[in-house]
């Protein structure tokens, strides 16, 4: 029948329509598959065996999959011929293997053997993608942000280089994290990169973090955006961020301490609280002229001073809070500092007076002997005297009825023998402290005998030096004044702060002095730290005398200068190229309590110094507390456009100051448009690489219709034919 021979000619043709729009439908539905086969996973199941031990794969097959032992290339990328290899109990592996490894595992097998050379290799990924920083006014910065770069590959990530690019990377800069140049992170592990932001300029600033890698595309990019606030405001700065009252004693007031507070912002400063809080607010009494009805003009500065007073003993704390309207908010500053109960003490230098052999009937030597107070309350000084040999007397004392806390006095000894032989007293000191005694030892002889003394006993007391200078310095003299010569058995520092003191001069150990000559002894002192600095000079002869000498010094902290620049930022605005170049003053000021030094402007951009008669002095210059003055900048720019740089003030002891600047140049900047761009494969494209999965399925429907149209075509042939063949049969049968 004709309907027949229709259905047969058509059943090919639908046949392969029918596959060829399963297998369209399969690729445009895109599903992923369930598990990525992990070659690296499949290279470590081969030569281990499953996680859950067992024989090897590599104890069959050899160590590759490359040299396809026992044909078992043929599962290379197909794990079916694993499972039905499994299944079939082929060679026994059912028996080792069947319930061992779970799907995904068999999926991995595959395509190691598909992939027997694969190496682990790092894969990058960074997030968050992008950092956005909150608004921020010019010349300030912004609290930090950080991004993420982890390594889920499996071999090291090596960090090549971060660097920062945009047309705002200069408003951005690394500030600290873990990941840095050189760098290798671990397979699993991870590190941070943190970004802070500074805007030199008013509005959208945008910039990017790149990190070189080895892994796959070579970099990784994290987006910068933040904006750039011009509206003025105020800005805190402290002359410190901690007190320290130190030891007090109980039941008495410390001394008040004071704490400027500038403002280097752009507008006035007001505050909205002053106020102690944390574990002991009510032990500190507040003072000084900031307050809430008392807002700091831009430039201006306030005092804020704190006084400590406790009646129990131990530590104490609290913190000082200023809240204001400044665009760093509020700033705090720890108060600290311990109690301690009354405690009288006195101590002597040197403990125990040695003045060796003296002459019977000879001038009296001497030596000092050094009191000093090391309580926490005042001496009340009593009696000083000797007791035992008459040979050894007082020969001078400056000590009064008091003595203050760090305070000492000296008492001078003096040793006339009138006998041969040995003699021994005792130095008795009374006070509200523990009762100190100090023994004194001598011996008087006939024969030759040295007679040593120093031109200075001490205590020897620097005057107050810089940490890391050096101030000038003392020279004592030993002097023989005996008969026989003598020799110098020890010469030495000794101390707290043995390191900041120095000795140098003729005297040393084992030099020999003859009778009625001398040597020197100079000292210097370099203090290593702020703070009274303390040590001592300990000489000992042959002869058995001893001298000590107290050593004290005050090493003072570097003054760091409160300097402020206003305005912090200035847009110069439209100017002509090569025309007259605006000008705009700065204020410096110092705001702190010792003179500033500045040494020098530099500048980046079209911007320079403009000499000014009314201005600062020529660099460098010294701006005394309080002062103020001005620096001219003149914005000259050459070239047409945006134009932006900085101004950069240094000073001695303290961090550059740093002004953002821009203007325009009023020849517009030349726009190049940009070149279109066809990313596609040509034609109706999904890729950007050309190797496009909807061109394949293009080229599928194209063969599926031409095969239909053939069909179609042999078929109408065919029904042509039966065609003619019904009509010769009919004719036949008609006649």
């Amino acid at each position: 029948m004709p309907g027949r021979s229709h259905g047969r000619a058509f059943a090919p043709a639908r046949l392969l329509i029918s596959l060829l729009v399963s297998l369209l439908l399969s690729l445009l539905a895109g599903a992923p598959h369930a598990h990525a086969a992990d070659a690296l996973n499949g290279r470590n199941l081969y030569l281990n065996g499953p996680a859950g031990g067992g024989t090897a794969c590599a104890s069959c097959h050899g160590p590759t999959p490359a040299n396809n032992v026992s044909g078992i290339l043929a599962a290379a990328n197909n794990p079916g011929v694993i499972t039905r290899a499994f299944a079939a109990n082929r060679g026994g592996m059912g028996a080792l293997y069947n319930g061992r490894f779970t799907p995904a595992e068999i999926e991995d097998l595959a395509a190691f053997i598909g992939n027997p050379g694969v190496t682990p290799a790092p894969v990058a990924s960074v997030s968050p993608a992008s950092l956005s920083f909150a608004a921020t006014p010019l010349g300030q910065s912004a609290g930090p942000l950080a991004a993420t770069l982890a390594n889920s590959g499996s071999g090291p990530l090596n960090v090549a280089a971060l660097s920062l690019t945009g047309a705002a990377a200069g408003d951005y800069a690394i500030s600290g994290g873990s990941c840095a140049n050189g760098a290798v992170v671990a397979a699993g592990a991870s590190c941070t990169v943190q970004i802070g932001f500074r805007p030199s300029a008013a509005g959208t600033r945008d910039a990017s973090l790149v990190i070189a890698h080895n892994a796959t595309g070579g970099s990784s990019t994290v987006g910068l955006s933040g904006t750039g606030n011009a509206v003025p405001q105020a800005t805190i700065a402290l002359s410190a961020n901690a007190i320290d009252f130190g030891a007090l004693v109980a039941g008495v007031a410390s001394p008040a301490r004071a704490i400027t507070v500038n403002n280097t912002g752009q507008a006035a400063l007001a505050f909205t609280g002053i106020a102690v809080g944390g574990a002991d607010p009510g032990l500190f009494t507040l003072g000084g002229s900031c307050g809430t009805a008392s807002p700091v003009p831009a430039g201006g500065s306030c005092t804020v001073t704190v006084t400590a007073s406790a009646s129990a003993g131990g530590a104490f704390s609290g913190s000082l809070s200023l809240v204001s309207n400044a665009s760093n908010g509020t700033v705090s500053v720890a108060l600290g500092g311990t109690v301690a109960a009354a405690a009288p003490a006195i101590a002597a230098s040197p403990s125990a007076v040695a003045f060796g052999s003296q002459t019977v009937g000879g001038a009296p030597a001497s030596q000092a002997v050094t009191l000093a107070n090391t309580g926490n309350v005042a001496l009340a000084m009593g009696n000083i005297g000797v007791s035992g040999s008459a040979a050894i007397t007082i020969a001078g004392n400056t000590c009064g009825t008091t003595l203050a806390v760090g305070a000492g006095c000296t008492v001078t000894l003096a040793f006339a023998p009138q006998a041969e032989g040995p003699a021994a007293a005792t130095l008795a000191v009374a006070s509200n402290a523990a009762a100190l005694q100090v023994t004194v030892s001598g011996s008087g002889t006939t024969a030759p005998v040295a007679r040593p003394a120093l031109s200075e006993p001490g205590p020897v007391a620097f005057a107050d030096t810089r940490v890391g200078q050096g101030a000038a310095a003392r020279t004592i003299t030993l002097a023989n004044n005996g008969t026989a010569a003598l020799k110098i058995a020890s010469l030495v520092l000794d101390g707290a702060a043995v390191a900041d003191f120095r000795l140098a001069g003729t005297c040393a150990a084992n030099v020999t002095v003859s009778p009625g000559g001398n040597c020197t002894i100079d000292i210097g002192f370099h203090p290593a730290a702020p703070g009274q600095r303390a040590a001592t000079m300990l000489l000992v002869t042959d002869g058995g005398s001893q001298f000590t000498v107290a050593l004290a010094g005050t090493g003072v902290a570097v003054p760091v200068p409160m300097l402020a620049v206003s305005p912090q930022s200035f847009d110069f605005g439209s100017t002509d190229v090569n025309g007259t170049a605006p000008t705009r003053r700065f204020a410096v000021t110092n705001g702190g309590g010792n003179p500033a030094v500045l040494t020098g402007a530099s500048f980046a951009g079209p911007f320079s110094l403009q000499a000014d008669s009314g201005a600062c002095a020529a660099f460098p210059f010294t701006l005394q507390p309080g002062a103020a003055c001005d620096l001219v900048v003149r914005f000259a720019p050459t070239v047409g456009g945006d134009a932006s740089g900085s101004m950069v003030l240094a000073a001695e002891g303290g961090s550059p100051l740093t002004v953002a600047l821009s203007g325009r140049g009023a020849v517009p900047a030349v726009q190049v448009p940009a070149a279109p761009q066809n990313n596609g494969g040509s034609g109706c494209s999904a890729a950007t690489s050309g190797n496009d999965p909807v061109l394949a399925l293009l080229v599928a429907l194209s063969v599926a219709v031409l095969a239909w149209r053939r069909a179609m075509d042999k078929s109408a042939q065919e029904s042509v034919q039966e065609s003619v063949q019904e009509s010769v049969n009919k004719q036949g049968r008609q006649a």
